[in-house]
């Protein structure tokens, strides 16, 4: 057992696991304190004591800083490292000698969840030498699926409602907060009630899209979409959304890929159809000269896309690395974590098209072991038994003087 600490937790996910990380750290002899910053927050939080922060964000610094005196805080966690109301807490954080763990959606799903210090993602403290990678990852253990556990997008839709649903009294308790969403909750659930009841009869028409590909033998090239809201294409990208992608790669298509290729565009499947792509990607067809090399899926079996591409083009999506694990050549737009020599293209986009090459299954399985054992903890932040699992995997590494990347230095 290591020496007691004092753990705050800033803001959480939309489901009971930070309270139930709370309820562990005490039981383990530590101090935990929590701030709440919206009625979600709050009403997650169970009613357990804590600190309701109503002010505005130019006045979070100095409240911090105060609290991080006052109680002699030694560790912070939060979910997120791109919420406007966290990198200010990072920051200062790292001035104030405090630690600071980021908990996010694994790199590797489903049954994965990150935890890294100080950052993830694009802010994350992985090396991008594959050299090193090489020589670490004969050190650590070969590493599966993971345990599994149950998981639904229905009990993660449950929780996202509920939490949304008491934020209704944020301008009453909560004034000064400022969403770091760029759409309003009620619009996206709007989009979602209109979209999913279409997904089966697009899955069927989408299936026979991808049969009717592989039947006549043409070469295509895969685009998977992202959520134009998502903080890996407005914080470490410079997209502005998914149109400003689109334009960019089928601009660089219509040039550069050899002839009687062809471009599928998948769609993210938690994408709230807020934005009629089949009409920006007709309108991108007539002005690059494409008709009929474009293909749109609203759904699409992403494992039988991969398997058959020619090559797969993202800004930073983790269908970079199902793409890498499956040996398809992979072109990054921006700089995700594998964007690596050796696994991804680093040459530019106008010759990936003729140039991908496919990745090095060795080096892969190096990167998958080392990035699983130094910021990957095996459970879920949605489902009983997923958090039960990840609170029991976080503790030891919450609790460690250094992390599992720092000790491999």
């Amino acid at each position: 057992m290591t020496s007691p600490r004092t753990f705050l937790l800033l803001q959480g996910v939309c489901s009971p696991f930070f309270f139930r990380l709370g309820q562990a750290l005490r039981s383990r002899g530590h101090r935990v304190f929590k701030i709440n910053f919206t009625g979600g927050d709050w009403l997650y939080w169970f009613g357990q004591p804590a600190w309701s922060y109503r002010g505005s964000r130019k006045d979070l610094g100095p409240y911090l800083a105060d609290q991080y005196r006052r109680y002699a805080i030694t560790d912070q966690i939060l979910f997120g490292d791109c919420r406007p109301i966290h990198r200010p807490a990072i920051e200062l954080a790292l001035a104030c000698g405090v630690r600071t763990h980021v908990i996010e959606e694994g790199y590797f799903r489903p049954y994965w969840v990150t935890l890294e210090r100080n950052g993830v993602n694009g802010y994350s403290s992985l090396p991008k030498d594959p050299d090193w990678y090489r020589e670490v990852g004969k050190q650590v253990p070969e590493y599966r699926q993971g345990r599994s556990f149950s998981h639904s997008f229905n009990i993660r839709a449950f929780h996202d409602v509920l939490y949304h649903l008491a934020g209704f009294y944020n301008p009453l308790f909560f004034p000064g907060y400022r969403t770091h969403a760029p759409v309003n909750a009620a619009v996206e659930y709007l989009g979602y009630i209109r979209r999913l009841p279409t997904l089966r009869w697009h899955r069927k028409k989408d299936d026979q899209l991808l049969a009717d590909i592989l039947r006549q033998g043409t070469p295509y090239y895969l685009l998977p979409l992202q959520l134009s809201s998502d903080a890996q294409i407005r914080e470490h990208s410079r997209f502005a959304n998914m149109a400003g992608v689109m334009e960019h790669v089928l601009a660089s298509f219509a040039a550069h890929a050899p002839g009687g290729t062809a471009l599928v565009i998948k769609n993210h499947p938690l994408d709230a159809g807020l934005d009629n792509y089949p009409r920006m990607i007709r309108r991108l067809e007539q002005r690059h000269d494409l008709k009929g090399r474009i293909h749109y899926m609203e759904t699409g079996n992403l494992g039988e896309l991969l398997r058959h591409a020619s090559g797969t083009v993202t800004v930073n999506s983790t269908v970079g690395l199902v793409a890498l694990a499956r040996s398809c050549p992979t072109m990054a737009l921006s700089n995700p974590i594998y964007n690596i020599p050796g696994l991804t293209y680093q040459g530019p986009l106008d010759a990936f098209w003729r140039e991908g090459e496919k990745p090095s299954g060795r080096l892969f399985r190096f990167f998958r072991n080392t990035v699983i054992h130094t910021t990957q903890v095996n459970g879920g932040l949605y489902s009983r038994d997923g958090i039960g699992m990840l609170v029991a995997n976080c503790l030891p590494l919450l609790e460690a003087e250094h992390s599992p990347l720092e000790e491999i230095g």
